[in-house]
């Protein structure tokens, strides 16, 4: 109590409150913290909210500045190919062949079974091509024509020696599983262009398997709806699209989708942060609007005989990736934003044995539908808003494995792209003597990454999302634009 003095000394006492511990005064300030920490992460998910005002989370949306590209075609050689047998020639691995790795290149875990692992010199030949020069083997002959076009980055490096944690790293920029794909990135920073098509679509190798599994283009901890929607090669590029025969007439589907989207909603406002469920949503009006986009748009029956002669479709070697390549370009054509197409099985790529037989398959399959796709594109205007890449996730190492084989290289490979923003024939970066190690101009996964959305109009550095407590982007707390290979 507090006794007035002066001339208040005859009023009343003035209670004040009893004396207060440290221990309690932490408590009660930690409670605060608590509601000051609430009301931030509300705050964020307000806003998030706000940037996002449609309930189609596949709208159209602004990138943060003027894009060169509007669409990627993703050219994914599955199982790691070799730079050494088709972009990166070594004069001095040739002259090595059969030797051990040199001691001057330093001990890394590369180097087990140096002994019985020499080196192994490629039987390719290679020869500069086009206005700019730029060597590429005889196993691409068909690629070699269109160097002017390409910007070929002899510099990657990534951080797995593994196959699914490097095809993880190269899709989704972590080699942990469950992180958001680069198609999946892409469809939530810019939506579609096409509200009757998907925004990300992936087009698997028809002999199956992918070592990392569907993870490695799946939508991580991104709503559902940004998932890549898988088409085929062959007569039914689309599984289920259209409704059995003689079962509902296109009124009684749409009412009947109206039906199940009121219920759907109905038990959607409780469970408001349940994405799965509001993909599913969105997934049924979706394939109610594919059901007469879709077939035209995979309809390769419209194209001339030219243009599938052009695709190998017409050879069974090149059919099945010629129709792929012929695909992308049609989905391309009708405002899908990302295609990745895969070549290779379970193996595919992967010249553990025999690199010579092995590669001399996968380029036979691949190089002249790559190269038709990128002339298509060229002739139609579209390849200089599209842009395209090609690469595994990993390269081979410059010591042989089995005699005649090679294993995974992720300290130094080739990647190339072409068309929307990119300068061609541009050569860029270097590995050592020997192919072993990317030296010059190194360009890492994330750089890759920030690239290709730089390309598309987005940073890479904005383009985020919160989940678990913090802001979560493609490249990490890493990435530089390659700002050499920009037009």
């Amino acid at each position: 109590m507090i006794r007035p003095f002066g001339a208040n000394a005859n009023a009343n006492p003035i209670p004040i409150a009893p004396a207060t511990s440290r221990r309690a005064f932490l408590r009660d300030s930690g409670g605060g913290f608590g509601l000051l920490a609430l009301a931030w992460m509300l705050q964020q998910d307000l806003a998030q909210a706000n940037s996002d005002p449609s309930p189609d989370p596949l709208a159209p949306k602004a990138p943060h500045f003027s894009p060169k590209a509007d669409a990627v075609i993703y050219l994914f050689m599955h199982g790691g190919p070799s730079h050494l047998e088709t972009f990166d020639p070594k004069p001095d691995l040739q002259r090595l062949h059969g030797n051990p790795l040199p001691e001057s290149f330093g001990p890394v875990a590369t180097r087990r079974k140096v002994g019985q692992n020499p080196l192994l010199g490629t039987k390719r030949t290679f020869r500069p091509h086009g206005d700019s020069g730029i060597p590429v083997s005889d196993f691409l002959p068909h690629t070699a024509r269109c160097v002017d076009d390409l910007a070929v980055v002899r510099s990657c490096w990534a951080d797995s020696v593994n196959h699914p944690q490097a095809v993880y790293q190269m899709n989704t920029g972590s080699i942990l599983m469950g992180r958001p794909s680069l198609g999946s990135w892409v469809g939530y920073g810019l939506g579609s262009e096409n509200r009757d098509l998907p925004a990300f679509v992936v087009m698997p190798d028809p002999a199956g398997g992918l070592k990392g599994g569907p993870p490695a283009y799946g939508n991580g901890f991104l709503p559902a709806s940004y998932q890549g929607t898988v088409v085929r090669s062959g007569d039914d590029p689309l599984l289920n699209l259209r409704p059995p025969e003689g079962t509902l007439t296109r009124s009684e589907q749409r009412r009947m989708l109206d039906l199940i989207g009121a219920l759907n909603a109905r038990h959607l406002e409780p469970r408001a942060d349940d994405s799965d469920l509001a993909a599913r949503i969105q997934t049924y009006e979706l394939a109610y609007r594919m059901q007469s986009a879709a077939p035209e748009a995979v309809d390769l029956s419209r194209e001339t005989t030219a243009t599938r002669r052009l695709y190998g479709l017409d050879d069974p070697v090149t059919a099945d990736f010629g129709t792929r390549c012929l695909l992308a370009r049609r989905l391309v054509e009708r405002g899908v934003r990302f295609v990745q197409l895969y070549s290779g099985d379970f193996t595919g790529w992967d010249a553990h044995n025999d690199v010579e037989t092995n590669h001399a398959s996968m380029c036979a399959k691949t190089d002249k539908p790559v190269a038709a796709l990128l002339t298509d594109l060229k002739r139609r205007g579209l390849l200089e808003r599209t842009l395209v890449i090609w690469g595994g996730e990993f390269g081979r190492m410059p010591m042989s494995e089995s005699g005649t084989g090679r294993d995974h290289n992720p300290h130094g490979f080739t990647t190339w792209l072409a068309g929307g923003g990119i300068k061609g024939g541009t050569l860029l970066g270097t590995t050592d003597p020997v192919g072993l190690r990317a030296e010059q101009d190194r360009v890492h996964v994330h750089d890759l990454h920030a690239t290709i959305l730089h390309l598309l109009g987005l940073d890479h550095t904005r383009l985020t999302y919160f989940h678990n407590g913090r802001e979560h982007r493609l490249t990490d707390v890493a990435g530089t634009v390659v700002t050499p290979i920009l037009a």
